[in-house]
């Protein structure tokens, strides 16, 4: 883009402007921020539905785990749509403990105070860890609908048979 600027702004002394610092910037390789958007996201379930046992690296494989270290503007390999089972069937036991943890987590909170769970997760109004293990899903190359058949199972099995219903 073209900036234009009055005479009386060219001829000032001082440091380079915000402006200009972001133009000459490079761009980002935008598949390699969404991976790692993914890592960030798989990390905060762990942290905060407390699951133990996850090792967050295996869920990847060598190229998937060699991309996180490499910088956002490299145009890097990310992993391809043929994947190793092995490494699915991790991620699909992973993805199935994170609706686990979360439904239990909220019938054990509703039991124990009758609070919803905006309340017992104060700074996520609006998250429904069940839905974004399903959104995970995609990006995981993971059936969404074997993630939403645990997540009915689940809500059975805790008596929120009306939330299942739905």
């Amino acid at each position: 883009p073209v900036l234009d600027a009055e005479d009386a702004w060219v001829s000032v002394e001082g440091p380079v402007s915000i402006v200009e610092l972001a133009l000459e910037q490079k761009r980002i390789h935008y598949p390699l921020v969404e991976h790692q958007f993914v890592l960030c996201t798989i990390l905060y379930a762990i942290m905060r539905l407390s699951l133990k046992a996850v090792k967050p690296l295996s869920l990847f494989d060598s190229k998937g785990k060699n991309a996180f270290f490499k910088d956002l503007t490299s145009i890097q390999l990310l992993p391809s749509g043929d994947m190793d089972p092995n490494v699915l069937s991790i991620r699909q036991q992973f993805l199935l403990k994170v609706v686990s943890a979360a439904v239990q987590t909220l019938c054990s909170s509703q039991k124990d105070k009758e609070v919803s769970e905006e309340e017992y997760f104060p700074f996520e109004k609006g998250k429904n860890w069940p839905t974004l293990a399903a959104d995970l899903a995609q990006y995981l190359q993971v059936s969404e609908d074997l993630v939403r058949r645990h997540y009915v199972c689940e809500l059975y099995s805790y008596g929120m048979d009306h939330l299942g219903e739905e």
